[in-house]
């Protein structure tokens, strides 16, 4: 009997044991690795295998460049495998990342947005600070020893590249640039007798979306004809909250992570679309679908959307999503996102980087390093460009003869060189100077959801024909906080604390330690019995 207690004592020590061992692999960055440390030379005897995670929008084409990049790569340093692995979106990416940081199986090089790799950052050493490879004389960019024509740092657009300074240090490379852009009927805003100006304004588009919610007696609206039109819909919630608060000089966050969202501003912002949502004048993405089926459909007007969606917008869009039979023949116009101070054009610069996570190999970071570098070479990211409206991402590219040949083409066919497309990559050429970032820091991926679920939020209860008063306003804010952890995000000496991990994450690592408390649970139970039956 006492040998049988034994055991048990033994088995609750051993699983006590494996469960705290499990529990502190989940936690938050708890794999540790030395600080990277390039080394002098890159060891060009041994084989590298990198993984490369990058996201794909079901673009065919995309897909095509990122296999001809790393075959064209794998030419040129033959020692060097990439493998590719494609996903839809950038948040299951940011999830994944975060799980395997957990069990020490980060990728070598991902595409991401800054805000997820502050997160990452919280791990000690996982993600490569890039300042001194990218300075280096034989490795940086446009390094002596690179076997490719690296463009160089003086080459890369200032405005893409302060995006990825993370603190002091930069955390990642640009990869690619788009920002939003207000895709508009212009056939429809004329016939309600308005002239598009110059540079569109909030009230401008407020006006003329109440002016399209006439109908008929049949209770058709009398600029379409039809019985759906919600003249003004908004992809990225959270981008239009930041850019109004940023346009008009109002709190968002600081750099430290104090949260500022919850001002006065936001709070009248918030009264304003709750109004226009009310009369149906407006709606979101998330409670109405893509803006780009509602205007080819002849069911919206301004839509408002990346400038990389602008190859699903207009009558000959190659990425319709619509049938043909649904299409309505409509002149298209291309502006920026509309504003409140005309002379002071403010815009979001948005679009993927690239990290590179640390390994105890320095010589498979520096493969990892030297694969990043090619993506930024003007081939690639030329190629890359043409598939939608973004922007490269360097001068040298944005320069060359190859991109400005391909920009002076606009409209020559429906597919690459599509007019809307091209009109929507010179409107961010042309107003680069125009666009800001919001600041980095552990938690700001949250608060920018925060931003946008705000208007959705109001956008639903104006629906829902609730009231939306000053006790609605406080309450709301309040639910914001909590659902999103907001006052969970504290700074120490400038420095943000870690907050949460995504919850998707905390269940994946859940169901993983649970995994492993059976296999253990079940070894130990066999190992006990065999003990049992010998001692017998």
């Amino acid at each position: 009997m006492r040998r049988g207690k034994e055991i048990a004592r033994k088995v609750t020590a051993l699983s006590l044991a494996a469960l705290t061992c499990l529990t502190l692999t989940a936690c938050h960055g708890s794999q540790e690795t030395t600080a990277f440390e390039l080394p002098e030379e890159f060891d060009t005897s041994r084989t590298y295998e990198i993984t490369f995670w990058a996201k794909n929008d079901t673009n065919k084409n995309q897909t095509a460049i990122y296999k001809q990049a790393i075959e064209d790569f794998q030419e040129i340093y033959p020692n060097i495998t990439v493998n590719l692995k494609l996903y839809t979106d950038y948040s299951t990416i940011y999830n994944d990342v975060i799980t395997n940081i957990a069990t020490g199986t980060t990728p070598n090089v991902c595409i991401t947005y800054p805000d997820h790799i502050a997160t990452y950052l919280t791990g000690e050493n996982v993600v490569v600070p890039l300042d001194d490879l990218m300075t280096d004389e034989k490795y940086g960019l446009g390094g002596s020893e690179v076997l490719f024509d690296s463009p160089s740092v003086d080459e890369i657009v200032p405005e893409f590249l302060e995006e990825c300074l993370i603190g002091e240090h930069y955390y990642a490379l640009p990869y690619m640039r788009s920002t939003e852009a207000c895709y508009i009927n212009k056939t429809y805003v004329e016939a309600l007798g308005y002239t598009l100006p110059d540079v569109l304004t909030w009230d401008f588009i407020w006006e003329v979306s109440e002016a399209a919610m006439e109908k008929d007696a049949d209770g058709n609206f009398l600029i379409n004809g039809q019985k759906t039109m919600i003249p003004f819909i908004y992809k990225s919630t959270d981008n239009m909250m930041i850019q109004m608060l940023k346009q008009l000089d109002a709190g968002y966050s600081t750099a430290s992570g104090s949260i500022e969202i919850f001002n006065d501003t936001t709070e009248e912002l918030l009264y304003t679309i709750s109004e226009h949502a009310a009369t149906g004048a407006f709606s979101t993405f998330k409670i109405s679908s893509y803006p780009a089926n509602f205007l080819n459909a002849g069911q919206c007007i301004f839509a408002i959307d990346s400038t990389a969606g602008s190859t699903w917008m207009g009558t000959d869009a190659p990425l319709l999503d619509i049938s043909e039979d649904s299409l309505v023949d409509f002149e298209i116009a291309v502006m920026t996102v509309p504003q409140y101070d005309t002379e002071n054009i403010q815009m979001i610069s948005q679009g993927p980087s690239v990290c590179i996570f640390n390994k105890e190999d320095s010589q498979e970071v520096l493969a990892s390093w030297l694969f990043v570098q090619y993506l930024l070479s003007d081939e690639v990211q030329i190629a890359y460009a043409e598939t939608e409206g973004y922007v490269p991402v360097t001068t040298s590219a944005q320069t060359s003869e190859a991109y400005q040949d391909y920009l002076s083409r606009s409209g020559e066919d429906n597919d690459t060189y599509y007019e809307v497309k091209i009109a929507a990559t010179q409107l961010l050429l042309d107003n680069t100077e125009n666009t800001f970032t919001t600041e980095v820091f552990n938690g700001s991926a949250s608060l920018r959801d925060a931003a946008g679920q705000l208007i959705e939020n109001v956008t639903k209860s104006a629906r829902r024909k609730e009231t939306i008063d000053d006790n609605y306003m406080e309450q709301l804010f309040d639910d914001i906080t909590s659902l999103y952890r907001l006052d969970q995000i504290s700074t120490v000496d400038g420095k943000v604390e870690l907050g949460p991990l995504p919850s998707t994450a905390v269940a994946l690592l859940a169901a993983l330690a649970v995994t492993w408390i059976c296999i253990i649970g079940y070894f130990l139970y066999e190992r006990i019995k065999k003990i049992s039956q010998n001692h017998h």
